[in-house]
């Protein structure tokens, strides 16, 4: 009775131990839920909880870190992710700064990197750490091309700008200047700030003695506000642009009518009910709202949208991936890379993909939107 009972024991373990096994995604997610950068951060790591769960065949694990906005934070956490919990694909930093600073360690440990941030830096000109990074959100030059099309437009001959001292601010200065000078624009001052600035009052001074047609400012999140709101109070008339790092309630809500008349181009997010149902993106943007709303109470502020995009990415490249290699291995995540190179026409909340070796941002103009402040809300420039 023994022997048979044991045999029959036997007989179990080799059936169970030759199933398939259900393997598992670990994706390491760090966002800036404090700190200055949390008008950013919080609808970031609020869109954790929507990502999905299961891809074909494989459970997907996301675990969830807060840098504060801190750079240096941002490399431990990342270095804890890689190491310790041994991720096969990581979503974020929240700032362009933070992302800059851990670029190397996602490619030394060949671990894909999709980054919800502005700056077209993490991602161009390409490098061999680059290749890991794929960047979630518009570059700046199909912002910027927008915007300095407005300009020409209407007339503006002479423009400054402020921006943030960091990779944003520098990269979106750097687009501003080549495009400027394709429209016989001159831009006649440049001032910087920090992120953490409290006050601008020296730089507004120097842009409003240079009266310009237009400002640009380029910051991101309250501290896109903030030049603004301090120029209107010195007595700027003169038309304010801001970058898509502007687009979120709070700048409304903090801006108030020192905002009003302010340009952007952003997201179709920002003013979803005046796009064409046509869009492709319109429904799929619609979803992510209404089940943002439900869980939170709540609307999204559109950089939340950023790391729901890079999961319908992984999404799409996971499947493909787990043909080459098991999860948890090297050989996944290089897999996983070029899987995520080769996105083409993926359909997202603010765009449509199409990746390449030479382009990991891949949205096109369908990635934007011209807005204004009308009455306090987002309205569609129809032009």
């Amino acid at each position: 009775m023994l022997f048979r009972t044991l045999a029959l024991s036997a007989a179990l373990f080799a059936v169970l131990g030759t199933a398939p096994a259900s393997a598992q995604v670990k994706v390491g997610v760090v966002t800036s839920a404090t700190g200055p950068t949390a008008l950013i951060g919080i609808p970031q790591k609020n869109t954790v909880a929507l990502l999905p769960k299961k891809i074909g065949d494989l459970t997907v694990e996301y675990i969830s870190l807060d840098d504060a906005s801190d750079p240096t934070q941002s490399v431990t956490n990342f270095k804890k992710l890689i190491s310790e919990e041994k991720v096969d694909a990581l979503i974020g930093p929240s700032g362009s700064p933070n992302a800059m600073g851990v670029i190397q360690f996602a490619a030394e440990s060949g671990t894909p990197m999709l980054a919800p941030v502005g700056t077209a830096s993490v991602v161009l000109p390409m490098t061999p750490d680059k290749k890991w990074v794929f960047k979630t959100t518009q570059n700046d030059d199909i912002i910027a091309k927008a915007l300095v099309g407005h300009m020409a437009k209407h007339g503006i001959k002479t423009a400054a700008f402020i921006g943030l001292n960091d990779a944003y601010g520098e990269n979106w200065l750097k687009v501003l200047t080549g495009l400027a000078k394709e429209h016989n624009i001159e831009i006649v001052a440049v001032e910087r700030y920090q992120r953490s600035d409290s006050s601008v009052t020296g730089q507004a001074l120097k842009v409003f003695a240079a009266n310009p047609d237009a400002v640009l400012i380029a910051g991101t999140g309250s501290a896109a506000v903030l030049p603004e709101t301090t120029l209107a109070k010195q007595g700027y008339k003169g038309k304010y642009y801001q970058t898509h790092g502007a687009a979120l309630p709070a700048f409304l809500k903090l801006g108030g009518k020192d905002v009003e008349g302010t340009i952007l181009a952003a997201s179709l997010m920002l003013v979803l009910p005046e796009i064409d149902d046509s869009n492709p993106s319109k429904k799929v943007a619609e979803d992510y709202i209404a089940r943002y709303t439900k869980l939170y109470g709540e609307k999204p502020a559109t950089f939340g949208a950023n790391v729901y995009d890079a999961g319908l990415l992984l999404e799409q490249a996971i499947p493909e991936a787990a043909k080459a290699a098991k999860p948890g291995t090297k050989e996944f995540r290089s897999a996983l890379r070029d899987a995520l190179e080769k996105t083409h026409e993926l359909v997202a909340t603010q765009g449509v993909y199409n990746m390449s070796a030479d382009d990991h941002s891949g949205f096109d103009d369908r990635g934007r939107e011209l807005i204004t402040v009308k009455d306090g809300e987002w309205r569609l420039i129809k032009e």
